[in-house]
């Protein structure tokens, strides 16, 4: 009767070894690629410190310093078919030194004749922009809510972070686009409603 053999080759187990390793790490990297997307949360969280796809990034001061480069921004709208609301931006596009802090404005329409929410998802094209597209604030980072026959100027303040300068990647970037895109929210809560209508009130005064 033959007796298996087993190899006590050193060498063939390290590679073994090598293998199983490199196996179980692949592994564990997709489950947690797998857990980052599956959970939407999660996939924006993931995206927003990472840049992932094109997402801008949020800081809470202006940059450190401005550039002499120059970069023009172009700004897009878009919203889903479900959302009845006019959307677009209020310039064209904007041009500034790398490191400036620039305000730009959104307008939306409801010309509904009920209270209806959105909340704005967002991109920058070239994808691998979105890392150096720092927010400091956007309407955004918040749900919307429109009164009927309410229109509302939406801002944004951005500036594009002085280190692109320092990635080669981008040597040729002059030109990046920031899109927007609004869906319609159906859960609205009376006090977001009443919140919004008080607002609409106290800027008529």
């Amino acid at each position: 009767m033959a007796v298996p053999s087993h190899t006590t080759d050193p060498a063939a187990l390290a590679r073994k070894n090598a293998r199983m390793a490199a196996g179980v790490g692949t592994f564990v990297v997709a489950m947690a690629l797998f857990a980052v997307f599956a959970v939407p949360p999660a996939y924006r969280l993931f995206c927003q410190v990472t840049g992932w796809g094109g997402t801008t990034q949020r800081v809470e001061a202006n940059a450190q310093r401005v550039i002499d480069r120059k970069i023009t921004v172009r700004f897009d709208a878009n919203q889903a078919k479900d959302l009845p609301w006019t959307f677009k931006p209020e310039q064209v596009s904007q041009t500034m030194q790398v490191g400036q802090t620039m305000l730009a404005f959104y307008e939306s329409t409801n010309p509904t004749g009920e209270p209806i929410g959105g909340q704005a998802t967002y991109n920058v094209s070239p994808a691998k922009a979105g890392a150096y597209f720092k927010k400091i604030d956007c309407f955004c980072f918040t749900e919307q809510v429109l009164q009927p026959g309410e229109k509302a100027s939406m801002p944004v303040a951005y500036f594009i972070d002085p280190a692109i300068d320092d990635d080669p990647n981008l040597d040729e970037v002059e030109t990046v686009t920031l899109s927007y895109t609004f869906y319609r929210l159906d859960a609205i809560s009376p006090s977001d409603t009443e919140a919004s209508a008080a607002s609409a009130l106290g800027e008529s005064d």
